[in-house]
């Protein structure tokens, strides 16, 4: 009787006894290690640590130990009417960063996907915002808002609209202001992942549509936009979440004036763990933010889910 392998089974087709699978290779887990370990001390352990704090009545420059409170803190935010008032100026600032953002970076992802000459100049240049810092794309476009000097207002001057005004410093003008830089500075960024999925799309199909008399809107409508959806909606949610979660951008360039009118989320807890000195306080409100953006990123993904299950049943 010849003795066969599994090795040799498997290479025959033959499927493998039970006892033959071999044990997963442990040696894999030292090629993991160097990405896993920074995950876990830089990312994982400072949000469990934020955790534990926000049950904390951990504060700057106290004697004493620090006590656990309960849900001390998340009291005294349902309360805290400053802390609501950003939380909605927040929601302001990602809904009117996202929408116009994607709007127009969708618009420059179609022009860029057309056969253009120096198409290759045009997409260097439309990613360099992306390629800046957000504290030089602040420090650039306070210059520009700048109330003497600046290029809006010497624009508007020589134009003969008016002699100008102070962008950032309005109680009217700031979070407009603040606004259109969140865009400016975030567009490419989208333009490039759609421009990615445009790329995508079979050439075949619109050549096929326009064959048959489409215009470019309906080419749009039934070719490129469902092609495109999943990368949009992805994009988007992406987009959102990282505009609620700003702080840099905002804090270079108004630092949470006039009178909180610019005020993020983000700048209330710095606020309130830096200046004055309430750690526990202010991880708590990272904590509430947190569990908003999870909820918001759970609901995304229900409706992907959805999406995706009734495109398969039909």
């Amino acid at each position: 009787m010849t003795l066969v392998t599994a090795r040799e089974r498997s290479a025959q087709g033959a499927p493998r006894a039970e006892g033959d699978r071999r044990p997963p290779d442990r040696g894999a887990w030292f090629l993991v290690l160097p990405a896993l370990i920074p995950i876990l001390v830089l990312s994982v352990g400072p949000l469990l640590y934020g955790i534990l704090l926000a049950f904390t009545d951990a504060q700057s420059g106290r004697t004493r130990a620090t006590q656990w409170i309960g849900g001390l803190n998340f009291q005294d935010l349902l309360h805290d009417t400053l802390f609501w008032e950003s939380f909605r100026i927040g929601l302001v600032w990602a809904v009117g960063v996202t929408v116009p953002q994607f709007l127009l970076a969708l618009g420059l992802a179609l022009l860029l996907d057309q056969d253009l000459r120096l198409r290759w100049l045009a997409r260097a240049l439309a990613i360099i915002p992306w390629a800046m810092p957000e504290v030089v794309v602040g420090v650039m476009w306070r210059l520009v808002y700048n109330p003497d000097a600046g290029v809006l207002n010497e624009t508007l001057r020589n134009l003969g609209l008016g002699d100008g005004r102070d962008w950032l410093s309005g109680l009217s003008t700031a979070l407009p202001a603040v606004i259109v830089v969140g865009v400016w500075a975030g567009m490419p960024q989208t333009t490039v992942t759609l421009l990615a999925g445009l790329q995508n799309t079979p050439r075949e199909l619109h050549e096929a549509a326009a064959m048959d008399g489409a215009g470019a809107w309906r080419r749009f409508r039934t070719v490129t936009w469902p092609a495109l959806r999943p990368v949009a909606l992805a994009i988007t949610a992406l987009n959102f979440i990282w505009n609620f979660n700003s702080f840099a951008l905002v804090y270079v360039l108004t630092s949470g004036g006039p009178g909180g009118r610019t005020r993020l989320p983000m700048l209330f807890a710095y606020e309130e763990a830096f200046r004055y000195g309430q750690f526990g306080y202010a991880a708590a409100m990272g904590l509430v933010m947190v569990a908003v953006i999870s909820l918001l990123l759970a609901l995304f993904l229900v409706g992907r889910l959805n999406d995706r299950t009734g495109g398969d049943r039909a």
